[in-house]
């Protein structure tokens, strides 16, 4: 039963090039097809009359030797009479007489001048003789006073017949001339209209594999193809956010695992270096079970922050508004009920020139540990400076130990790993690694006291 569809798929062509031809092909062979059969019945009804008043012009000439003036019909004798009497019947009503010397009673031309002679007015009709030769025959009145004559010529339409089937084959063949070089102009017109097109493929293909920063852009492009580079630069955006995303993974994961690495190197190659007891032993599997759990969660940790930014829709740069950023990640930290937090800005609608994922991504780590270690409260303040905005997070709890102020933005350091958060040491490199990457800067003050103070500066929208 699927069959049929199957066929029809196979025979359709594969490429947008043939299957445009194809319909191009099919258009112009069903609107041929119908000024073919038009142009041929009108050529048949223009040959038909052609043949009919040729008929009727023998006819006028036959019954000028007719005389109807008496009681009786009588067909008088001119000069040139036998070609006047070649295919003629004369009727005095329905009685014959005179015929073509050529013409026998049963043949059905003369039937027919029988037929047309007893019927009332002028009238024509078509049939076959022998060798299947159409005849074409009309019957004219020469009415009198007393008596009424009928004149009945015929004619062989076997030369019509032939001019109408050779105009039909001549339509034929250029129907398929015409088919013919509709199909390659069509071919020629679509492929060199797809042109640009491939071109645009193949060019997106490569910036695609090269990460290259160039583009399509819209200008001097017609409408459709405009449209299209739209679409493809939107995709190679994309294409290199992804990109850029995967090599920061990469550079992150072969920094970050670097330490924990290093220091299983370290315990093997000491484990190794001289026989040890059994402490040694197990304190060396304490080090490199530690280091391994330390690996663990920097990649889950790194992971998920890449899940997560390619859940979120591709950005390009732009300008945020920094307090919907701000009210939208403290709604949605997990803070203690005793902690409340505070946003203070002088201009409502001050705004960062990052994209609105970026900004998250660089203030949710200190806004975490804000609230992480708050006693009771966190501020957050924004303010315009020159050339730049300001954004500070101000927690009031015991701040940063001056001990660890240096490694404080060290990736996979914590200033107390046993404090019962989790955590890998990786939020605020992160911040102050994207942060540096469009030109702003995430600072911690060693001098504000009590708490914390951190600062994050980013270009002014």
């Amino acid at each position: 039963m699927n069959r049929a569809p199957r066929v029809l798929r196979r025979l359709t062509p594969r490429t947008l090039r043939g299957r445009l031809s194809l319909v191009a092909l099919t258009a112009a062979a069903l609107l041929m097809t119908v000024l073919t059969v038009v142009f041929n019945a009108v050529m048949d009804r223009h040959l038909q009359h052609q043949a009919d008043d040729e008929l009727r012009s023998r006819a006028a000439a036959v019954a000028a030797t007719v005389d109807t003036t008496g009681r009786r019909v009588r067909v008088l004798e001119t000069v040139n009479d036998r070609l006047l009497d070649a295919h003629v019947w004369i009727y005095a009503g329905t009685r014959l007489l005179e015929k073509p010397p050529s013409a026998t009673a049963g043949d059905p031309p003369a039937r027919a001048a029988d037929r047309l002679a007893a019927r009332p007015g002028d009238t024509c009709a078509t049939v076959r003789a022998h060798g299947h030769r159409p005849v074409r025959l009309c019957a004219q009145r020469v009415p009198g006073r007393r008596a009424t004559a009928t004149v009945v010529t015929a004619l062989d339409l076997t030369p019509y017949r032939d001019s109408a089937g050779t105009l039909l084959m001549g339509s034929l063949v250029l129907d398929a001339v015409m088919l013919g070089c509709t199909y390659v102009l069509t071919r020629l017109a679509v492929g060199r209209a797809l042109r640009p097109v491939r071109t645009m493929t193949d060019q997106a293909t490569q910036w695609s594999a090269m990460g290259s920063d160039e583009r399509f852009g819209t200008e001097d492009h017609p409408a459709e193809l405009a449209r299209l580079g739209a679409s493809l630069d939107a995709l190679l955006d994309r294409t290199r956010t992804v990109l850029r995303h995967e090599q920061q993974l990469t550079g992150e994961l072969s920094h970050e695992l670097r330490t924990p690495l290093t220091r299983i190197v370290m315990e093997l190659d000491w484990w190794r270096g001289r026989p040890r007891t059994d402490a040694e032993t197990r304190a060396t599997h304490e080090v490199i079970a530690e280091a391994a759990r330390s690996m663990r969660t920097i990649c889950d940790t790194l992971l998920n922050d890449a899940r997560e930014s390619a859940l979120r829709p591709a950005t390009v740069p732009g300008t945020t508004g920094i307090l919907p950023v701000l009210d939208r990640l403290l709604r949605r930290l997990d803070r203690p009920e005793r902690v409340k937090t505070a946003v203070e800005t002088e201009a409502p609608e001050l705004e960062a020139g990052v994209a609105p994922a970026l900004l998250e991504r660089i203030l949710s780590p200190l806004l975490t540990n804000a609230v992480r270690y708050a006693h009771s409260r966190v501020t957050v303040s924004a303010r315009r400076i020159p050339g730049a905005v300001r954004i500070d997070v101000v927690d009031d709890g015991p701040g940063v130990p001056e001990a660890f102020r240096e490694e404080l933005f060290q990736p996979g350091r914590r200033a107390d790993p046993g404090d019962g958060h989790d955590g890998a040491g990786l939020g605020l490199p992160l911040a102050r690694r994207l942060a540096r990457a469009v030109g702003g800067e995430v600072t911690h003050d060693p001098g504000h006291t009590p708490g914390a103070r951190f600062t994050v500066s980013l270009p002014a929208g």
